[in-house]
């Protein structure tokens, strides 16, 4: 089985989307390990990728028995057989939304961006309606003092209206 363990190599293969930078290291750990099994899967997908382009009718029939797409298929199932069993050390649990979104072609970090958008707008939102409602409370109030003065002691705002306010 060939294994993707040259930290060097990897370095300069991070997409130009990674969260980090090209730099940095991989994790030490299961984690790395993983990673760098991983960055071996790709660059095996791509190496086979390119084999079955690349192969012609002339070069089906190798000496040695081996084809090229089959030597390059193996590479990969190798790669995933590592990775599966990488993954049984590992307790992390990924949303389901985010598998998801990757296998529909969906960056999940542009999901992540869309809902930080969102919540933004929906907390502006409710900001601008709690300012209103303030705003329409205190005019009451003062509209309600003046109109009745017995009632102004029992108008004025309290320590808990005043900080929401602010």
């Amino acid at each position: 089985m060939t294994s993707y363990n040259n930290p060097e190599s990897t370095l300069s293969s991070h997409a130009p989307d990674s969260p980090r930078s090209s730099q940095s290291p991989p994790p030490s750990g299961v984690q790395g390990d993983l990673e760098l099994e991983l960055l071996g899967l790709a660059n095996a997908l791509y190496n086979l990728g390119t084999t079955v382009i690349n192969d012609s009718t002339k070069d089906r029939e190798r000496p040695g028995g081996a084809k090229l797409v089959g030597l390059g298929a193996n590479e990969v199932v190798n790669h995933l057989m590592s990775i599966d069993n990488k993954a049984q050390d590992i307790q992390t649990m990924i949303p389901f939304q985010v598998l998801s979104d990757i296998d529909n072609a969906r960056n999940p970090m542009q999901l992540t961006k869309e809902r930080l958008e969102r919540a933004a707008t929906e907390n502006q939102f409710m900001n601008g309606k709690i300012a209103a409602i303030s705003s329409y409370r205190k005019l009451l109030n003062e509209a309600l003092a003046l109109n009745f003065p017995e009632t102004a002691e029992y108008l004025r705002p309290s320590q808990d209206d005043i900080k929401m306010e602010l």
